[in-house]
């Protein structure tokens, strides 16, 4: 896959926004397959594509809503993902701030280690990209949570993006591995869990399920083990609310969407 040809704006942005953003530490790199993966992670708001864009150890793409390459998208996308959860009073704050974004936004996403992924028919050229990237060895990050939540850690993932492995095996003949990644901002770490690979054999309904639950266990699992602290939820939620990774507060598979 042909690599970016950046602009001389991110060129400037870029070393700014790296120098201020805090240095993050990669762990668990025992667990990194020797051959292109797929990592999936808890968004963990703007924490999760701003720590593998800059720390990630090795060539990576990250998938990104389509919504956050075009100016006209970006307004409506960004309220919505960042800020509809904000308090009532202060909204109208951040519709403004959606827009003041938005020229950042796409200078940013058409430049930085991204891939544009869209829910349309488009999304085979994303599906084709990311093929193509990892033949290429490079390694493809997802943040696949949605606004359901299902535990002090998480949100509950999608599962489209595991039709990647059955395209790239049928490309390829390799099981693509999956690895389980944690985002914790507050100890500036990322921790990276044992992969789990696609199994061809199965039934592709089964195992989607399959690899989304053991994704999601295993992330949750890696945040119980670690020191205290608080988890940055992929809702952009009032800070007083952010929850602790304490497993006395987890419920998992209670799943409560809006």
């Amino acid at each position: 896959m042909e690599k970016k040809k950046t602009t001389l704006t991110y060129r400037i942005i870029e070393p700014i926004v790296r120098a201020v953003y805090p240095r993050i530490q990669f762990l668990g790199l025992e667990n990194k397959p020797d051959e292109p993966a797929l990592y999936i992670g808890n968004h963990s708001q703007n924490n999760g594509p701003l720590s593998c864009q800059f720390y990630f150890p090795g060539r990576k793409y990250i998938w990104t809503a389509g919504a956050m390459f075009k100016l006209k998208d970006v307004p409506d996308y960004a309220f919505q993902d960042f800020w509809s959860f904000k308090p009532k009073r202060s909204r109208w704050l951040f519709k403004i701030a959606s827009y003041l974004i938005a020229p950042l936004s796409v200078c940013i996403f058409n430049n930085a280690d991204t891939l544009p992924v869209y829910r349309d028919a488009r999304g085979l050229a994303t599906f084709k990209k990311t093929i193509s990237a990892l033949q290429d060895g490079a390694d493809i990050v997802i943040f696949p949570e949605h606004n359901c939540k299902r535990s002090n850690i998480i949100y509950d993932f999608q599962d489209k993006f595991i039709d990647v492995a059955r395209l790239y095996h049928k490309k390829t003949g390799k099981a693509l591995p999956f690895v389980p990644m944690y985002i914790a901002p507050k100890l500036k770490q990322v921790h990276l869990g044992k992969p789990t690979y696609f199994n061809p054999d199965a039934p592709m309904d089964e195992e989607r399920e399959r690899i989304r639950q053991y994704l999601m266990t295993e992330i949750e699992a890696i945040a119980y083990t670690l020191p205290a602290h608080t988890v940055v939820p992929y809702r952009n939620i009032p800070r007083k609310d952010y929850p602790q990774n304490t497993p006395l507060e987890a419920k998992p598979h209670e799943e409560t969407c809006g």
